[in-house]
């Protein structure tokens, strides 16, 4: 079983004045379990992904160095189940890790939930869907091959999602298509802004399994771990992006990839179910947009009081203006944070209307506030903060790409909380 045990590469863990949590856990009723897994992910953020996050933003480059890390600290396990060697944590209490890691290294933590996902979907998640008992079974031995990959080697998984029209948010089937042949498929397609891009073992690719005589189906849609190094897998494009730098999401190809049976991540029809009956699972990119909103806020105050390192011991909360400006971005901190710790703890299989309506505010909100914060931080703070030597600049940029994240973009959640209030299923105006 994996041990809890985060990197000292940087800095000796004792001999640092380690930031509060987040989420306190006596205030959010977290477990010692828990809290331990969540310590760990904050620790290595805060001393020794911290000192790292500007080099990579400042390089585009992908931050190697922290996943081995992570490996080394049970973290690429965290959501596979005990049994399977990994830490077994839930849904609240990965994500909460996520927002630590988001506090110190945003492209870390937006990276590492692609990585999560494809155990974090394949693990607790699928255990909530239905499946009969031969089907669970293969489920079993198939995730058991990739679980023994990531824990015992630090096999890098990664998520890509996008295509460039309507699949990535639901709207039609994936473009991407994977045509049965014996022993397994044969994959064609592209994804874009693929996170990992180059840097992952295998991609979790979403694609749309061909049903001959059939038009392409979302209920088709396959789950299936393609190597990296497979014949006729490509990366191609530059990345040269505002913010989340270090993700490295490139161009995928696929032409005439053969894939076997074995790397499916999930059974056939099992992501349609999960994402019919466990919409929460597209909520995982809000947890890096917390942790900026709390970087942001976590700089101002230490700026303000004369605190952080590299600048002149100059105090300048003693103006009006200041806190004020420091009280705005507290109170918009803790909306952020009650609505979003109560949509990660309620997410579960067949959520009431109430609970979805809630995940879309959550996600509007985590990714929308924290560009409202990292904005006033800097009018707050003032020229200094726009330097490069410090990092509420690249809290900045990474915090304004989180409205355009699919499937849950910003004008989505808008357009779905107002269409679902107004309506119930099957209503129309007619």
């Amino acid at each position: 079983m994996m041990t809890l045990q985060a990197s000292k590469t940087v800095t000796d863990v004792d001999k640092v004045d380690l930031d509060k949590p987040i989420f306190d856990s006596q205030a959010f009723r977290l477990n010692d379990e828990r809290a331990a897994i969540i310590a760990t992910a904050r620790e290595l953020g805060q001393t020794v992904f911290a000192g790292r996050a500007g080099t990579y933003d400042r390089d585009a480059t992908f931050p190697t160095e922290n996943y081995r890390d992570l490996h080394r600290a049970g973290l690429l396990g965290i959501a596979i189940p005990k049994k399977h060697g990994g830490l077994g944590a839930d849904y609240q209490t990965y994500a909460i890790a996520a927002a630590e890691l988001g506090r110190y290294c945003g492209a870390t933590a937006l990276t590492w939930n692609m990585h999560v996902c494809s155990t974090l979907w394949s693990g607790p998640l699928a255990d909530d869907l239905d499946m009969d008992g031969p089907t669970r079974a293969e489920h079993e031995h198939r995730r058991a091959v990739h679980y023994k990959r990531i824990v015992a080697d630090g096999a890098v998984y990664s998520q890509p999602f996008s295509e460039g029209g309507a699949a990535a948010a639901g709207g039609v089937a994936f473009g991407t298509e994977a045509k049965p042949v014996k022993g397994g498929w044969i994959v064609n397609g592209k994804k874009i802004f693929a996170s990992l891009s180059g840097h992952a073992d295998y991609y979790g690719v979403l694609c749309t399994e061909i049903v001959e005589g059939e038009k392409a189906s979302r209920r088709n849609t396959l789950y299936l771990a393609l190597p990296a190094k497979a014949g006729g897998v490509s990366v191609v494009g530059d990345w040269d992006p505002l913010g989340m730098r270090g993700t490295v999401s490139r161009t995928l190809l696929f032409k005439d990839v053969f894939v076997p049976e074995d790397a499916a991540l999930m059974p056939r029809g099992v992501y349609f179910q999960a994402a019919m009956r466990w919409p929460h699972m597209f909520l995982t990119l809000s947890p890096t947009y917390v942790g900026l909103a709390q970087a942001a806020y976590d700089f101002t105050v230490r700026y303000l009081r004369g605190e952080v390192p590299g600048t002149p011991p100059v105090k300048r909360r003693m103006y009006p203006t200041k806190q004020i400006a420091v009280a705005q971005m507290q109170i918009k901190l803790e909306q952020i944070k009650a609505i979003w710790f109560q949509a990660v703890t309620e997410a579960c299989a067949n959520p009431t209307k109430e609970q979805v309506l809630r995940a879309y505010a959550a996600q509007y909100s985590a990714m929308e506030g924290a560009n409202e914060i990292a904005t006033l931080a800097i009018r707050t703070c003032g020229g200094q903060a726009m330097l490069k030597s410090l990092p509420l600049e690249r809290i900045y940029r990474d915090s304004r790409c989180g409205s355009l994240m699919l499937p849950w973009t910003a004008e989505l959640c808008l357009d779905r909380i107002g269409r679902e209030a107004l309506y119930e299923t099957g209503e129309s105006d007619d």
